[in-house]
C-alpha cells in the first residue's frame, strides 16, 4: 500500500508541470493573448504528445489564423477523440485554406457525427457546387431540410444556388422567393432571383428583383445593371432599359490609372521578351489612356524602325512624337538626344524616298 500511495504521489509530481503550462495557456486564451498561450501549449504539447495538449494547441493554431497546423495536428486523431469544436474546426481549417475535396471529405465526417450543424451543411453544399457538383449539394441540403430545419437561411441560400448552378431554374426561384418571405432581402438573393426569373422568362418579377437588386447596391453592379437593361427592353420599358444599359457600360470601363500602368508594363514585358509586335499594340492601347505619353510614341516608332521594319508606321510614330516633344519648353538631355535622333531617322526616310525617285 505505501509503495502504491508513493507511486501515485510520483505520477501527480510529474504531470504538474503538463497541468500547469495548460492552465497558463488556458487564461491566455481567456484574454485572447493567443501568442503567449501559443509559447505554452506549444511547451506542453512537447512534454507530451496525447489527445488534449494537441486539441488545446490546435484550438490556439486556429484562432490565429494558421489552418495548416490546425490541421496537421487534428487530421490524425481518433474521430470520436475530437471534441466538437475541435472536429469542426479541422473541417473549417480545410476550407480556409481553399482545400475544397478536402474539406468535403471532412465535413461530411463531421455531419456524420453532428447532423444538426446548418453552417457545416452549407458550406458543403457550396464546396459541391465548387466542384461542379451542384447536384450532390442539392442532396445535402434537401436532406437537412426534410430531416432537420427547413427555415434555416444558410442552407436555403446554398439550396438555392445549387438549384440555380443545376440550371434547375424553376426550384431555384422558389427556393429564393421563400428567402425573401423570410426577410433575406440581401442583394444576393435579390439578383440571383430576379435572374431565375429571367431565365423563366417571368419579366415582371424579374424586373421588380432586379431593379430592387440595383438600388441596394447603389447602382453599383454591372452585372445587374445589364440583365435589368435587357428585361426593361423586352417588358417594352426601353427608355429605362437604355438608361441601365448605358449605366452597365459604363460600369465596365476600365478604371483608367489602372488599365495605364497596365499597358504600360505588358509593352514593356513584351518588349523585354522580343514579343515585339504585342509590345507595340500594348504600347498602342496605353496611348489610348495616356495619349501625351512622348516616350511611348518614340518607343513604338523605335520598334517599327528597326525590329519591326515597318518604315511607313515608324515615320508616322517618330513625327507624332516630335510634334508632341518640340511642345516642351526646357526638354532635358535624353529628351533632346530623342528629338536628334528622331530627326535623323526622318531625314534618313527622306534621303532614301529622294534616291528610288
Amino acid at each position: 500500500m505505501l509503495v502504491l500511495v508513493a507511486l501515485t504521489g510520483l505520477a501527480q509530481i510529474e504531470d504538474e508541470p503538463l497541468q500547469l503550462l495548460l492552465l497558463q495557456g488556458d487564461s491566455c486564451m481567456e484574454q485572447y493573448s493567443t501568442y503567449q498561450a501559443l509559447k505554452y501549449y506549444q511547451q506542453a504539447y512537447a512534454l507530451s504528445d496525447n489527445c488534449t495538449t494537441r486539441q488545446k494547441l490546435a484550438n490556439c493554431y486556429y484562432k490565429r489564423a494558421n489552418y495548416h497546423q490546425c490541421a496537421e495536428l487534428l487530421k490524425n486523431l481518433d474521430e470520436d477523440s475530437l471534441t466538437h469544436e475541435a472536429f469542426r474546426q479541422l473541417a473549417y481549417s480545410y476550407h480556409k485554406q481553399d482545400n475544397t475535396s478536402s474539406f468535403i471529405y471532412w465535413a461530411q465526417c463531421y455531419l456524420s457525427h453532428y447532423p444538426d450543424d446548418g453552417e457545416m451543411v452549407a458550406s458543403l453544399t457550396n464546396a459541391f457546387a465548387l466542384k461542379d457538383q451542384p447536384q450532390n449539394g442539392i442532396v445535402c441540403a434537401l436532406m437537412f431540410n426534410q430531416e432537420v430545419d427547413s427555415t434555416n437561411i444558410l442552407v436555403n441560400r446554398a439550396l438555392a444556388d445549387a438549384y440555380f448552378l443545376n440550371r434547375d431554374f424553376s426550384a431555384a426561384a422558389k427556393v429564393y422567393e421563400r428567402l425573401l418571405q423570410q426577410g433575406d432581402s440581401t442583394f444576393n438573393t435579390l439578383y440571383s432571383a430576379g435572374m431565375c426569373h429571367a431565365q423563366l422568362k417571368e419579366n415582371e418579377c424579374a424586373y421588380e428583383q432586379l431593379r430592387a437588386a440595383l438600388y441596394l447596391k447603389q447602382m453599383q453592379h454591372y452585372g445587374c445593371a445589364y440583365r435589368l437593361g435587357v428585361v426593361c427592353v423586352d417588358t417594352q420599358r426601353y427608355e429605362e432599359g437604355l438608361l441601365y444599359l448605358k449605366l452597365a457600360r459604363e460600369l465596365m470601363t476600365p478604371d483608367p490609372a489602372v488599365m495605364k500602368a497596365i499597358t504600360l508594363s505588358q509593352g514593356e514585358g513584351y518588349y523585354l521578351t522580343q514579343h515585339y509586335p504585342e509590345a507595340v499594340a500594348a504600347w498602342k492601347e496605353h496611348l489610348t489612356y495616356n495619349p501625351g505619353s512622348i516616350a511611348t510614341y518614340y518607343n513604338i516608332a523605335n520598334a517599327y524602325a528597326y525590329l519591326l521594319k515597318d518604315y511607313e508606321q515608324a515615320k508616322d510614330y517618330y513625327q507624332q512624337f516630335l510634334t508632341l516633344a518640340r511642345k516642351e519648353d526646357s526638354p532635358n538631355e535624353q529628351l533632346s538626344n530623342m528629338i536628334t535622333a528622331s530627326e535623323e531617322v526622318l531625314q534618313y526616310y527622306k534621303t532614301i524616298n529622294q534616291k528610288k525617285r
